[in-house]
């Protein structure tokens, strides 16, 4: 077990849409960035383009760190989560590939959406950094930066 999670997550944007994951569970829908853990002998970049591909259907080009975020339990008082970082990369879907529900979807997964970034508020996404890729989509958002998830504003479930 690894004291810090490594997390590999795909930031997929087309047509001012953004490529998502949706779970449903007993609190209801929620969505994520095609992502997971990394697997022992894999670069950063082969998860990404696994996960892309795992949970969504598409291979991709991994492109540039975008955002860096970490889930810190003990700042929240969540101890039953984990410990992790997640790496955000901007990736583009390779030519021909259509996003598309995987055979063996994860436990939960209902969906692979795309969403529309002035439709975002209207979701609920862990962690929650609409506001970061808003700002990312209009160009505002210059510096990679670390997000810390405790920081981030809390969404009604």
């Amino acid at each position: 077990m690894y004291h810090i999670r490594v997390r590999a997550c795909s930031l997929i944007i087309e047509n001012d849409s953004i490529l998502l994951i949706e779970f449903t569970d007993e609190d209801g829908v929620h969505f994520n960035l095609p992502a997971g853990g990394t697997e022992p002998g894999e670069t950063i970049k082969e998860a990404v383009k696994r996960e892309a591909y795992e949970e969504a259907g598409v291979e991709v080009e991994v492109g540039d760190l975008v955002f860096v975020s970490e889930n810190a339990p003990h700042m929240t008082g969540r101890n039953q989560d984990v410990h992790g970082i997640s790496l955000m990369f901007r990736c583009f879907i390779k030519e021909g590939a259509v996003p598309t529900m995987p055979i063996n979807p994860d436990p939960n997964q209902s969906g692979v959406k795309w969403v529309p970034i002035n439709e975002l508020n209207e979701i609920i996404l862990f962690p929650n950094i609409k506001d970061q890729i808003i700002q990312y989509v209009k160009g505002d958002y210059e510096n990679k930066c670390l997000i810390e998830e405790y920081t981030l504003k809390e969404q009604l479930i």
